[in-house]
């Protein structure tokens, strides 16, 4: 290692992310693993006006910015000093993928090994409560001036990667500038335990925040392979980023299947809503079939938008979807269209008809109402997805009762089931949802053979 040298790099720019910000300041030292052998460092006209939240913090303005060198102008030097080493940073990723960013717009392809003094100190000087730069030099007794300036926090970066070089006994560093280094690809605040204990089974895993909070829920036919690719890539937009400073640890279930993983990962989404989950917001229920009774006595039935307060009968996607599926009970039942209300200007309009009949006898009609609604619950079979387990002595179970998702779960093999509700005592209950049985209604299409009505089916 001793022909190595390190390019130990701060930046201070206008935002969060390389695509939407600029670099108003950067330091570059060169470290030979010994000492600093060569320092730079100058201001950035970023071309753009400094945000007055980043002047609170770094002391840059735009008067100071004015004058100095615009990135392009710049970029020979900057490219010419990290060329061939290697890229050393506090929260690496941070600085590097502003660095890559710029010098590609100025014309400049280029790469580098990185090495993240948090990860470092984390693996050398495990057991601080916080890795922070400003932290981490007042517990290590390293003088930190000029903090949140380039050239101060880079003197300081400096101080501690020598004595991290001095303390690494175990040949951390050597380890992680390896090219395929795993904690190279991990974010700054993830123990590398929490990557290393991670199967390669299907399941679902949890990311948590620094106050142990689930910040995003994922599911996955390889575990730890899925995981690892939230870590790879270039990605510099501010989302990704503020992700990857979020996650400071994983968890784990592991599936016996990709459905049961699928289900899970809704299911759990739905009652804990992590702040980076947001995909499956769209395929939530907007209308639902309700069913009243007026001050006349006759019975209603309503398509309108879902309530927290009431359980609907049915769900819909649409408004279209729910007034077609109460035109055919009103055609299949006979019922009075005048007694169907919608979430419409429209309402009884829809069917085109004129209210100048009498109204049905009040008894036959709330029948017809309960024969419609009866009709609505029978048609949703109960049946159970019988699939391998996550070990050759179960298989897993999949509940589905009169049409809404009950719960799933595992039984040994050598348990004696009488009746199909036996397994029910081996179920772990979960709320359905409208997308849940889409998920389980198309997969039950695709793999028939796994559906069972009956006990006798599963002999």
């Amino acid at each position: 290692m001793k022909n190595i040298e390190y390019a130990i790099v701060d930046i201070e720019t206008t935002g969060g992310n390389a695509r939407a910000s600029r670099i108003t300041e950067i330091a570059i030292f060169i470290h030979n693993g010994k000492e600093v052998i060569e320092r730079w460092e100058t201001l950035v006209n970023p071309q753009k006006e400094i945000p007055l939240p980043i002047f609170a913090l770094t002391g840059i303005n735009n008067e100071m910015v004015r004058d100095a060198p615009i990135f392009d102008d710049i970029a020979p030097k900057v490219f010419e000093m990290l060329s061939d080493r290697i890229f050393v940073a506090h929260n690496v990723n941070f600085d590097y993928s502003f660095v890559h960013h710029e010098l590609e717009q100025s014309g400049f392809k280029w790469t580098a090994s990185k090495l993240c003094t948090v990860r470092l100190a984390r693996k050398i000087r495990p057991g601080f409560k916080s890795y922070s730069l400003g932290v981490l030099c007042k517990s290590l007794d390293i003088p930190l001036e000029n903090q949140h300036r380039a050239g101060g926090d880079t003197e300081a970066t400096s101080i501690l990667f020598s004595r991290l070089m001095e303390w690494d006994t175990e040949g951390e560093i050597a380890q992680m500038i390896k090219k395929n280094a795993k904690d190279q690809r991990l974010p700054p605040n993830l123990p590398a335990s929490d990557f290393e204990k991670l199967p390669e089974k299907p399941g679902v895993y949890y990311f948590y925040n620094q106050e142990q909070k689930v910040i995003y829920i994922g599911k996955a036919i390889n575990i730890k392979k899925r995981v690892a690719s939230h870590f790879t890539g270039n990605t510099t937009n501010a989302q990704r980023q503020h992700f990857l400073r979020d996650i400071h640890a994983i968890s784990f279930e592991v599936c016996a299947t990709e459905l049961m993983a699928l289900l899970m990962e809704c299911s759990e989404i739905k009652k804990l809503w992590p702040m980076y989950n947001r995909a499956l917001k769209k395929f939530e229920p907007k209308f639902g079939l309700y069913e009243y009774e007026a001050m006349n006595g006759y019975r209603y039935l309503a398509v309108t938008k879902i309530n927290k307060f009431q359980t609907p009968i049915e769900f819909f996607n649409s408004l279209h979807e729910g007034i077609s599926e109460v035109r055919n009970l009103t055609e299949q039942f006979d019922i009075d269209f005048r007694f169907c209300k919608f979430n419409s200007p429209n309402d009884g309009e829809l069917f085109n008809q004129i209210d100048e009949f009498p109204y049905p006898d009040n008894e036959e009609h709330n029948l017809k109402i309960d024969e419609a609604l009866n009709h609505l619950v029978t048609k949703r079979q109960t049946f159970v997805i019988v699939d391998k387990g996550r070990t050759f002595e179960e298989y897993s179970c999949v509940w589905i009762e009169k049409g809404h998702f009950y719960g799933m779960g595992y039984i040994e093999k050598s348990e004696t089931i009488y009746e199909l509700n036996d397994l029910k005592n081996f179920i772990t209950p979960h709320k359905s949802n409208n997308y849940i049985m889409q998920l389980i209604n198309n997969y039950a299409l695709k793999y028939p053979k796994k559906v069972k009505y009956s006990i006798s089916e599963m002999l």
